[in-house]
């Protein structure tokens, strides 16, 4: 009986996993892909890099809902880069970004990415969707 208890207590766990979506809004076009990142480590925002439970995807560049999969309760991040030219990167020019980004929240971006702080929300029990106006600069 003991040992039930483990697996009993692993799948009310993973049983709190909730669905994460954004709603990517402000597109100029609908050419490349969208480039995503999402973590719970401060360290590894905006880019996920070195994150091993940091999520990323890939997916056709297109306005509305993408839906990011189910994520345990925690805080985390989102960050998105609209590489329209499709080169798997984000292209700048004199450090201004070429392409549009956006991140979870919307937060203020002046000179460089936003912090976690400023982009995290937490899932906590219920479906989380995240409105993201992606934002160009050249």
């Amino acid at each position: 009986m003991m040992a039930a208890v483990p697996l009993v207590m692993g799948a009310a766990v993973a049983d709190q996993a909730q669905p994460l979506s954004m709603d990517v809004q402000g597109l100029r076009s609908s050419r490349g892909n969208f480039l995503i990142c999402v973590t719970r480590q401060a360290d590894h925002f905006p880019d996920c890099r070195g994150d091993p439970d940091g999520r990323h995807f890939t997916v056709p560049a297109t306005a509305g809902v993408v839906p990011l999969g189910r994520m345990e309760p925690g805080t985390y991040a989102i960050a998105i880069i609209h590489d329209e030219n499709g080169n798997g990167k984000l292209d700048t020019l004199a450090g201004i970004p070429r392409e549009g980004v956006g991140f979870s929240r919307n937060p203020a971006i002046r000179f460089g990415a936003p912090s976690f702080r400023s982009a995290q929300f937490a899932m906590a029990g219920a479906a989380v969707r995240q409105d993201i106006r992606v934002k160009y600069f050249l």
